[in-house]
């Protein structure tokens, strides 16, 4: 049967169907042809489509984009560029960590690797051009940056593998604070120390009245985060009513505060987010599909069997799943990987006594580490696109960033508490 299943959803890969549909037809062909175990009905599998969809929580993934939407049609990028770059730009490789430090905190409000490298990637990339960097290293640190849109809430990512393992997304929200932190301050570093051996030219520092003057633009789009975070920590709201606020919060800045965003434009930005999120949405209803056959063939105790061993230890297990996931997201979209994985490894995960939190971490992370990676990684063909650059051009940069984050995943499965000691 899952020589079938992996047969039908490769050949409908190399026929350059989008994900979504050999997701979808693969379990529908194998179940039709008979090649169950159990007898199932093709209206028992119309209804798994459904139920992959009925979540509750699914309601703040289509909310989340949308507030991202907004802030990325108005100034807030550009606001917070500009407030962290007359604080740390002058220092040496300012304008790399101003870089770093912007795509955390875009990414703590779009929520998307993607959406960040569109915000951040266009201004700053003209920036580090200016003050000597090469266009290979400029794109490389963009790129890698944005993968802690990923870790630190609203994360798209921690919202699929909550839906996927059934586990609270407030909690995987709080959990990925820390590992978002860490990434970026491991960035940091290395920013500095390859300014220092390039010679990287310094910027003039800013004056502490033009330092308060950005202060006051960037202050409001500031406290997004600081909303979304800490009414979810402090237990305020629910991450699904997170993502309502999120939307209120985006409409008053941008419509109504900066007025930066007509409100004439809301329909054009609500149907490319309605885009965005019917594309998820099939996505989660085909892993639903997808997951119902696996679970029902008993692949997830079979593959445990085959490759983990009799007694794997929680260690290997999450090395395992850092390998599978790792490169998974090298060839497939993130959440495609997320949705479809997370169901087979999660049980084996329990059963070893991993933290199915401290999992979601691991995973998540191997999604943004998978997503800015050679060959197939989403983040370097967006980059490709936005900034009108050849692919290898692209990747050429990005080995020592990628060297980083198998460094943090490392540290991440070693120490377990620091996905969980906010919780």
């Amino acid at each position: 049967m899952i020589t079938t299943l992996l047969i039908v959803m490769i050949v409908l890969l190399v026929l350059n169907f989008p994900m979504m549909i050999p997701l979808i037809i693969a379990p529908f062909v194998v179940v039709l042809l008979g090649y169950t175990t159990f007898d199932i009905s093709p209206s028992i599998m119309i209804g798994q489509l459904v139920t992959g969809i009925e979540s509750y929580q699914l309601l703040c993934v289509p909310l989340f984009i949308f507030a991202a939407d907004i802030m990325t049609a108005g100034k807030t990028s550009r606001r917070l560029l500009d407030f962290i770059g007359a604080f740390v730009g002058h220092l040496r490789g300012g304008y790399a960590v101003t870089t770093a430090a912007a795509c955390s905190l875009f990414g703590a409000i779009s929520g998307s690797t993607q959406a960040t490298v569109v915000a951040i990637g266009k201004p700053m990339r003209e920036r580090l051009l200016k003050v000597g960097y090469k266009d290979s290293s400029a794109m490389a640190l963009i790129i890698n940056a944005s993968d802690v849109a990923l870790l630190i809430p609203p994360s798209i990512g921690l919202i699929m593998y909550g839906l996927a393992a059934g586990e609270s997304i407030g909690d995987l929200f709080i959990a990925g604070i820390i590992p978002g932190l860490i990434v970026f301050l491991a960035f940091t570093i290395y920013s500095v120390i390859y300014a220092k051996i390039k010679n990287i030219p310094l910027a003039d520092r800013a004056t502490w009245k033009k330092r308060l003057q950005l202060f006051r633009k960037a202050a409001l789009p500031l406290g997004f985060p600081i909303l979304i975070i800490g009414g979810i920590y402090m237990g305020w709201f629910s991450a699904t009513e997170a993502a309502g606020i999120s939307v209120l919060y985006a409409l008053i800045l941008e419509v109504f505060i900066f007025r930066s965003v007509h409100i004439k434009q809301l329909p054009s930005i609500a149907l490319s987010t309605g885009l965005v999120t019917s594309a998820v949405f099939i996505l989660v209803a085909g892993g639903q599909v997808f997951t119902y056959i696996v679970n029902l063939e008993r692949i997830p105790q079979l593959l445990s069997d085959a490759v983990l061993g009799a007694d794997p230890s929680p260690t290997y297990v999450l090395i395992i799943v850092t390998i599978f996931f790792f490169i998974g997201c090298m060839f497939v979209d993130p959440i495609v990987v997320i949705l479809v994985l997370t169901p087979i490894f999660a049980p084996i995960a329990a059963q070893v006594g991993v933290d199915p939190i401290h999992l979601g971490i691991i995973i998540t992370f191997q999604a943004a580490l998978g997503s800015a990676t050679p060959p197939f990684g989403v983040d370097i063909f967006t980059a490709s696109a936005v900034f009108n650059r050849p692919y290898m051009d692209v990747i050429r940069g990005t080995p020592p960033y990628i060297a980083i984050l198998v460094g943090i995943s490392v540290l991440l499965i070693m120490f377990p508490q620091l996905s969980l000691a906010l919780l």
